[in-house]
């Protein structure tokens, strides 16, 4: 018979946790994803390209984690578009790399009244267990809509702190693969980096928790393609998951642990092990 969840092996010797919002706690990724295939799309056919915006590979490769003008720009110029980055008044269209993001704020907020975001179940099982042992936790996100959809998913009370793209536009911090978000959420919960986690499903923010120099990069791999857990590994994860609720064991009344993930089993020491540069 089991009783309340523990945390894994790996999580262990951490003392505090910061956590990507879109794609880890809440299930806005394909949101964000869906309207910047419609911002895309809709200049790559002005420019007469024809092959369309990926909403899985291209979002991935190019957008997932970054800030809106890095991510936009970062595709426009993957396509060859060099357009004029445009003025803060432009609207939605396609002339400037301005007037696409806006195209993509305006299909968002949409896509949100229309459906809203849901929370994933596994991520709001492991804050809960973090938060009986006592563990602080807090949010990241390049989006400047993340203190509202954790607010409306019901999950801001389990973080001490979050840090979204309106705290970094207030504190001109860069956006990932740099990593400013995160080392600025580790210092308002009071720890350093060595002794904090870092969970993320994007590839730009696994790489921000490496360059950061954090004790332990956690991949969260929720496409589940041929090498997409490699990728996130590839680019500095210690550990991936398909979903952080993998990153409990279920606990017996007596105080043993199973059911542990293998992926977790087999972290238990990474943290004080990885990294020579």
């Amino acid at each position: 018979m089991t009783g309340a969840s523990a945390l894994a092996p790996c999580l262990r010797t951490v003392r505090a946790v910061v956590l990507d919002t879109d794609g880890v706690i809440l299930d806005s990724a394909g949101v964000h994803a869906a309207a910047w295939k419609g911002a895309f799309d809709a200049c790559l056919s002005a420019a007469g390209i024809r092959a369309p915006f990926d909403a899985v590979d291209d979002y991935r490769r190019y957008v997932d984690g970054r800030s809106r003008e890095d991510g936009a720009m970062a595709f426009l110029n993957a396509r060859g578009l060099d357009l004029p980055f445009g003025d803060p008044g432009d609207g939605p269209g396609t002339a400037t790399v301005r007037a696409v993001m806006a195209r993509k704020e305006r299909l968002f907020t949409r896509r949100l009244r229309e459906h809203g975001v849901d929370v994933w179940p596994g991520t709001v099982r492991l804050l809960h267990a973090l938060a009986a042992q006592r563990v602080p936790c807090a949010a990241v996100s390049a989006s400047r809509h993340a203190w509202d959809l954790l607010t409306s998913a019901g999950v801001l009370g389990l973080l001490r702190t979050v840090v979204d793209g309106n705290e970094a536009d207030r504190l001109g911090l860069p956006g990932k693969p740099d990593p400013a978000l995160f080392l600025e959420a580790a210092r308002r919960l009071g720890f350093p980096p060595r002794d904090t986690a870092v969970v993320e499903d994007a590839l730009a923010g696994v790489e921000a928790g490496r360059r950061g120099g954090f004790g332990l990069v956690i991949g969260v791999d929720r496409t589940a393609g041929p090498t997409s857990a490699a990728e996130l590994r590839g680019h500095g994860a210690d550990v991936v998951v398909a979903d952080p609720g993998e990153l409990l064991t279920e606990e017996e009344d007596r105080g043993s642990a199973k059911g542990t993930s293998a992926a977790a089993t087999s972290a238990k020491g990474t943290s004080a092990n990885r990294r020579s540069g």
